[in-house]
C-alpha cells in the first residue's frame, strides 16, 4: 500500500534535513569501508613502483610493494584487494601461456598478500588481454576471437590462481560457458571454497582506457572487443547473462562499467536478490580526478557521492581505486 504524505504544512520534509544528526537517523543507504575491494596493478621488480600516467594517484607496484599496501589497506578496514598484472611484453604470445604459470606475477602476488595479511580476500582477474599478444581477452584465430579453446585455457588460469590461493575468481572475460567450466574444475580439485565473482554484463566501452594503459594491453589490441562484450545499447541482454552466469555456479556477479549503468545494477539486484557489485572503472575515476585537479569539482566530495550511487543502486559492494582515499576519508 502507497503511504500518504499529508499536504503542508503538516508535512514539512525539511524537518528531516535540519541536522547532521537527524540527517544520519533518517539516512536510506550508506557507505563502509565493508564495502570496498581495491583494484591495483602488479610489475615485475623489487621495491619498485611507477605512476599511471592516465590515472593520477594510480601506482603499479612490484609484489613485494603490493603485499605492503596490502597490509595498510587491511588495516584501514579494506577486506578486498584485486590484481592485474602489468605483463612484460616480451612474456605476451598467441598461446598466453604465461596465464597459467604458476610463478607469473599475478600468482606471486597472490602468496605475497596471503603471506603478509592472511585475513584479507584476495581477487584475481581471469581473461587473457594480460598474457595476449593481440590484447585480446581470448584466443584470435584467424581476425576471429574463439570461445571453446578460449574456455579451456581460462579453466587452466583459474586452476593456477587458486591453487596459488585466491579466495575470489573474477572472470572478466565474457566468453560463453565460462562459469560453468571454472566451476566445475574448482569442485573436481577441491577449491570448493574459492568464489566465483563473475563479470556477468561487461560493456563493450570506451570508459576502459585508463586501465588498458595501467596493464600495458592499449598498444597490443587489435581491432575492438565488441564480438564478446555487450552492447551499451541492451538490458535485457544482461539479465539474460547475469541468470546464465548464476545458474552455472557463480556466487556473486559484476557490473562494469559502474555509474554509467546504474540501471543495471538496479534491475539486477532487484530480480535476482543476490550479492552485487559494480566496477567504478578507469575511465570514471580518471574523468573525476582530472575535474579534481582542474579545480573543477570538489574532489572528495564528488567520490562519496559517486560511490554513495552505487549503494542506491542495489549494489552490495564496488571495486574501486578510490578504495584507500575513501577509507581515510570513514575513519577520519
Amino acid at each position: 500500500m502507497k503511504p500518504t504524505i499529508a499536504p503542508f504544512p503538516a508535512a514539512r520534509p525539511r524537518r528531516a534535513r535540519q541536522s547532521p544528526a537527524i540527517r544520519g537517523l533518517v539516512r536510506e543507504n550508506t557507505l563502509s569501508t565493508a564495502d570496498l575491494i581495491w583494484p591495483v596493478f602488479v610489475r615485475d621488480g623489487v621495491n619498485e613502483e611507477e605512476p599511471v600516467a592516465s590515472m593520477p594517484g594510480v601506482m603499479r607496484r612490484s609484489v613485494d610493494l603490493i603485499a605492503k599496501a596490502a597490509k595498510e589497506a587491511y588495516g584501514m578496514g579494506i577486506p578486498a584487494i584485486c590484481l592485474f598484472p602489468y605483463t612484460d611484453p616480451s612474456l605476451k604470445t598467441e598461446d598466453c601461456a604465461e596465464a597459467w604459470n604458476p610463478d607469473n606475477l599475478c600468482n606471486r602476488a597472490i602468496r605475497a598478500i596471503k603471506d603478509a595479511v592472511p585475513e584479507m580476500a584476495v581477487m584475481t582477474d581471469v581473461a587473457l588481454d594480460p598474457y595476449n599478444i593481440n590484447g585480446h581477452d581470448g584466443f584470435v584465430v584467424d581476425g576471429e576471437i574463439v570461445n571453446d579453446r578460449t574456455v579451456e585455457a581460462l579453466v587452466r588460469m583459474t586452476l593456477a590462481q587458486a591453487e596459488a590461493g585466491a579466495d575470489i575468481i573474477g572472470p572478466s572475460d565474457m566468453m560463453d560457458g565460462r562459469i560453468g567450466a571454472m566451476r566445475q574444475a574448482l569442485e573436481a580439485e577441491g577449491h570448493q571454497r574459492v568464489m566465483i565473482l563473475s563479470y556477468a554484463a561487461k560493456y563493450s566501452s570506451g570508459f576502459y582506457g585508463p586501465f588498458r594503459d595501467a596493464v600495458g594491453a592499449s598498444g597490443a589490441l587489435t581491432g575492438d572487443k565488441n564480438t564478446y562484450q555487450m552492447d551499451p545499447a541492451n538490458s535485457d541482454e544482461a539479465l539474460r547473462m547475469i541468470e546464465r552466469d548464476l545458474t552455472e555456479g557463480a556466487d556473486m556477479v559484476m557490473i562494469k562499467p559502474g555509474m554509467p549503468y546504474l540501471d543495471i545494477c538496479r534491475r539486477t539486484k532487484d530480480t535476482f536478490g543476490v550479492p552485487t557489485f559494480a566496477y567504478q572503472v578507469s575511465g570514471e575515476y580518471a574523468m573525476l580526478q582530472a575535474a579534481a585537479q582542474n579545480g573543477w569539482l570538489d574532489g572528495e566530495k564528488v567520490m562519496l557521492e559517486s560511490l554513495l550511487a552505487f549503494k542506491r543502486a542495489g549494489c552490495d559492494g564496488v571495486l574501486t581505486y578510490f578504495a584507500p582515499a575513501v577509507a581515510r576519508y570513514l575513519n577520519g
